[in-house]
């Protein structure tokens, strides 16, 4: 499903990551763990197509990210360590822009929204500007847009930062029931406690 060959990004004459090699395949959940300035940020925007490798080819569902980005990029959703949510919409309202901005049809995306603001606890505020959210409520609303498309690919970006205890159950557990169902999950972390879980 993922598949990372010798790849690497320079900045200049800064090597950021060299000859990253590395495949997973449908299911797999993987932690990508290292310490603050160790090229996971980096490595997780080459893999969504927001920057391209020095050199090294990356591979999504057999897409070549650089070189079919369309198609690579319609099998994956992305969570960044700060959500970004347009602050005029409500929580509602931002899921049925993401739902449409997939081109999903309302039939299909009422239904998996509701889902969602049920099983991320997102009904007492999803009515509400999203100006007015907490971080937290922000990355729940974010992780619940990025299962909208049932992506292939689930790539995070540190997905705990900013949850409370029982936001972080309910991701995880998410994201072992995900896994289980074939989605293969990329996530860094730099705290190692996340990764063994």
């Amino acid at each position: 499903m993922l598949d990372l060959q010798d790849v690497t990004k320079w900045y200049g004459e800064k090597c950021a990551l060299r000859g990253l090699n590395l495949r997973l395949e449908a299911g797999e959940l993987f932690a990508f763990l290292g310490p603050n300035g160790a090229g996971k940020t980096t490595t997780i925007k080459m893999i969504t197509g927001l920057l391209r490798p020095t050199s090294g080819r990356i591979m999504i569902g057999g897409h070549d990210v650089v070189t079919e980005p369309l198609r690579a990029k319609a099998m994956i959703a992305y969570v960044p360590d700060v959500p970004y949510i347009y602050e005029k919409l409500t929580g509602r309202e931002f899921l049925r822009f993401v739902a449409r901005m997939y081109r999903l049809p309302p039939e299909r995306y009422e239904p998996a929204i509701a889902a969602l603001i049920e099983r991320f606890e997102l009904g007492d505020f999803v009515d509400d500007l999203t100006e007015g959210f907490s971080h937290g409520m922000r990355q729940r609303t974010v992780f619940a847009a990025s299962l909208l498309p049932d992506p292939r690919l689930l790539v995070i970006d540190e997905p705990m930062v900013g949850l409370d205890p029982r936001s972080i159950r309910i991701v995880k557990d998410l994201l072992k029931e995900r896994s289980a169902a074939g989605t293969t999950i990329f996530m860094s972390t730099h705290t190692l406690a996340i990764a063994e879980e």
